[in-house]
C-alpha cells in the first residue's frame, strides 16, 4: 500500500485479512498489519484503539455479509437461510474467521444492534422475541460449523462421514423448520 496511500479503517481491516490468512489468528498483531500497510504501528491507532478493536471491526464483515437479502416476498425462513448461506461463504474465505467471530467484542450495544439483527424478520411476520432468538440460534450454528470446517483435525475426520456443504443446508433447514414448531409448542 506504501504510506503515502490513504489509511483508513477499511483497508486495515483489508490488511488484517492478509495477515490472518498468511499467519492465523495467533499471528495477527498490528505490528505486522502496518507492515503489511507500509507504515509505522502508531499510524494504525488513529483509526483503531487496539488489537480487540481491530478484530471486533473484522468480525463485522461476517456480519454485513450476512445482512438479509432485500429478497421480495422471501419469508423469514428464506431470509435466514440466505443470511446464513452468505455468513458461511464469506467466513470460508477467511482463515480462523469462526475464532475471529468467537473472540471479537460487539461493535455495538445491544440497543444499538438489536433493530439491526431484528428489522427484515419483524418484517416478515415474526415477534421481537422469535426473530433474536432465530437469528441468534442460526449465527450460533453457522460460526460452529464453520468452526469445525476450519479446524484442520476436525475437517479432516468429518471429511470422511459427510460433506460439508451438503450437511450444513440440512442442518440450516432442520433448524430454521423447527423454529415454526418450537413457536407452537
Amino acid at each position: 500500500m506504501g504510506a503515502s496511500a490513504k489509511l483508513d479503517r477499511a483497508a486495515i481491516v483489508d490488511a488484517a485479512f492478509e495477515v490472518l490468512n498468511d499467519e492465523g489468528l495467533d499471528g495477527l498483531s498490528l505490528r505486522l498489519v502496518a507492515e503489511q500497510l507500509g507504515v509505522q504501528a502508531p499510524a494504525l491507532y488513529w483509526h483503531v484503539h487496539n488489537k480487540a478493536e481491530l478484530l471486533s471491526l473484522m468480525a463485522a464483515t461476517f456480519h454485513d455479509a450476512g445482512k438479509f437479502s432485500r429478497v421480495e416476498g422471501a419469508t423469514w425462513r428464506d431470509k435466514l437461510i440466505l443470511a446464513a448461506r452468505a455468513r458461511r461463504r464469506a467466513m470460508l474465505e477467511r482463515r480462523d474467521s469462526a475464532r475471529v467471530c468467537v473472540v471479537a467484542q460487539p461493535l455495538h450495544s445491544a440497543a444499538e444492534a438489536e433493530p439491526q439483527l431484528s428489522a427484515p424478520l419483524l418484517e416478515a411476520g415474526l415477534t421481537r422475541r422469535q426473530a433474536l432468538s432465530y437469528q441468534a440460534a442460526v449465527i450460533a450454528y453457522t460460526v460452529g460449523w464453520v468452526a469445525y470446517e476450519q479446524s484442520q483435525a476436525m475437517h479432516d475426520f468429518l471429511t470422511q462421514l459427510i460433506d460439508f456443504d451438503e450437511s450444513f443446508e440440512i442442518g440450516l433447514r432442520a433448524l430454521v423448520s423447527g423454529f415454526a414448531e418450537a413457536a407452537a409448542g
